[in-house]
């Protein structure tokens, strides 16, 4: 995997701007008894490409004051069958940070068909204070970053 940044991203028409994209191997194991990679692996895509965004940012763990990230709820559209072998390109946008929640959306794609949308999907991330399970303010470090980031593709 290479580290690039890409030049700055223009928010698109509903407020979503990109901020990571990544590629990663489809696994034989990733296939379920049809024959096509399981409906689970692609929310697991998403997980990965949003973790290595949050480790990129510095709080994968969180930010060290007992705070960090949750998913509140997920979604995806599946537009496409994947199969072994090959790699999924996985491209994260963000939205605009709320006190304490931001809106991400997924799409992944085929490195071998880049123009074609296999799947796309979607999470809501919000800022908890893990001891009492409630909701704080997004950090300023991470408000700014959300609201200005230039898209990383890993």
């Amino acid at each position: 995997m290479s580290n690039t940044n890409t030049q700055a991203a223009a928010v698109d028409e509903t407020g979503f701007h990109p901020v990571f994209e990544m590629s990663m191997p489809i696994r034989w194991g990733d296939m379920d008894a049809f024959g096509h990679v399981n409906n689970t692996v692609y929310f697991r895509y998403m997980e990965q490409v949003r973790i290595s965004w949050f480790e990129r940012l510095g709080i994968a763990g969180g930010n060290g004051e007992g705070q960090g990230p949750v998913i509140v709820n997920a979604s995806m559209e599946f537009l496409k069958q994947l199969h072994y072998p090959g790699d999924v390109i996985a491209r994260m946008s963000v939205g605009k940070p709320g006190r304490s929640s931001f809106d991400t959306r997924f799409e992944l794609y085929r490195a071998d068909a880049p123009g074609v949308l296999y799947a796309k999907g979607a999470a809501k991330v919000v800022w908890i204070e893990y001891a009492a399970g409630r909701s704080v303010p997004i950090p300023d470090l991470l408000r700014q970053t959300i609201e200005t980031a230039a898209p990383v593709v890993q």
